[in-house]
Parts: C-alpha cells; structure tokens; sequence
C-alpha cells in the first residue's frame, strides 16, 4: 500500500483491508497492520483506523483491539468479535501470558544477545509528554520491564534483531534501545532528536527528517503473537515488513526472505 507521509494518518482502502487478513473466526480477526495506520477510531471516519475498517469490514457494531500497536509499528494485530474473548485474551496479557516477538532494525552493531531489565517511567525532562525513560525502581511512576533483545545480523552500522518482550510498557522496545545506545532506526521520539516528533506531527515529513532519519518511520514489526500460553490453540506470524526489507538489502546488504 502507497500511503503519504504526512501528520494525519492515511485512510485505508476498503479493498486493501482484506489482503491484511492473517485470520479470521468467529472469535477473532488478526491482521497484519501496515506502518503509519493507527489502531485506534479518530475523528477522520471509520477508514481512517484499523479498529474502524474491521467494523465496517465485518458489520459489527464493536470490534475490540486486544493489543495494540503504535502508529509507526508495523505487523501482527489481533481483534476480538465479542467481549466475552477481548476480555479473556486481555486477562492473559495482563498476567503475561501472551508471547510476543518483535523485529527492529537498531543503530549500530550489536554484537552479543542482552537483555534488559530496566524501570521505565515519564521522562520529566522531555519536551513530549508521552516519552519514556529508564528510570530507578521505586521512582514515581516506574514499572518494572524487561526486553530480550538478539541480534540476527548487522552490518553497515545496523542490526536486525529480534526482540522479545516479558512486560508491555508504553514505547518499551524503543526506550530500552535506546537505553542500550542502540536506538530503533527510523525513531523520530527516541531518535536523535525528539523535536522531530513533535516537527512531524505538525508538519508531516521535513527535510530535517530526511537528513537525520534514514527511514522514514520506525523500523519495528510484530513478528509474532503466540496466545497458547493462553490455552487458545493459535500462534499468528507476520514477515517483515516490505519497507524495513527493502532497508535490509539495500543498506545492510542481508535478505530476509523467511525471518519472522
């Protein structure tokens, strides 16, 4: 899908939603988001959110999004038909029981999987609000999150990692990247210079973003969502997605033709 990069989100094609479809059952509708869709309903009509499009794609007056992803992350997306299963898989996520594997391509080389179990909390320092830090345990508004992240390959200043998440706070792989002086490639927040979050969301796509950024969004995808922990009998995967494979081959010089 072709979409504009700009402030406002792109709406959805009617017949682009279907060819997302990684699943569907009388429970549940998985998806394969594209990046720069957003989850949640706007004001900008039901085609301008993934939430939106699988009301009006499967006529339900309610469509409940289990877990979310942000605007800039691409991959698995998984929506409840009925609030008897939204609530029990949310359950499950809150007990950590569902698995879940991200991939990202990270600035610099890193050479050894790591994980790290590190407090994240608001950043009073920020000039955006919604930004995260790593923070000391028993800090206010610190909660505790651990990211395991493992390098599949790098080369030419990047690595492909994979990157599996025991917690689910707000921007949790990004801050911790971050943290490990590997920042998310394509990170306009925790990037290397937050204003561009801000630039961007005034102005869409600048030059400035073009000069600091070497992909125009985040390069995070959801691989993977497993619910068998869950005793629901699914694991649902997504490839690459085609921007951050073409980022792979043309500025790492790797294939990623089955990594998942």
């Amino acid at each position: 899908m072709s979409v504009q990069i700009g402030a406002e989100a792109p709406l959805i094609t009617p017949g682009d939603f279907p060819g997302w479809i990684i699943h569907e059952d009388e429970h549940l509708l998985v998806v394969n988001k594209p990046g720069l869709i957003v989850c949640h309903p706007s004001k900008n009509g039901p085609w301008s959110s993934l939430v939106g499009a699988a009301r009006e794609y499967l006529g339900l007056p309610t469509v409940h999004l289990v877990f979310r992803l942000d605007r800039e992350t691409s991959g698995v997306v998984v929506m409840a038909k009925d609030s008897a299963t939204a609530s029990k898989l949310q359950k499950a996520t809150q007990q950590r029981l569902i698995g879940k594997i991200y991939l990202a391509i990270l600035t610099g080389q890193l050479a050894q999987p790591v994980t790290v179990d590190q407090s994240l909390g608001p950043d009073p320092d920020s000039c955006v609000t919604i930004r995260s830090k790593v923070v000391a345990a028993g800090t206010p508004g610190a909660q505790a999150a651990v990211t395991h992240f493992v390098p599949i390959a790098n080369a030419s200043g990047f690595t492909l990692a994979r990157v599996r998440l025991e917690t689910g706070r707000k921007h949790q792989i990004r801050a911790h990247a971050l943290w490990l002086g590997y920042p998310v490639v394509g990170d306009k927040l925790y990037g290397p210079d937050e204003s561009l979050y801000l630039e961007f969301a005034q102005h869409g796509w600048t030059e400035r973003h073009a000069t600091l950024l070497p992909l125009s969004r985040q390069a995070l995808h959801c691989a993977e969502i497993d619910l068998r922990p869950a005793r629901e009998p699914h694991v649902f995967r997504a490839a690459l997605a085609d921007e951050l494979a073409q980022f792979c081959r043309e500025r790492m010089g790797i294939a990623t033709d089955g990594i998942g």
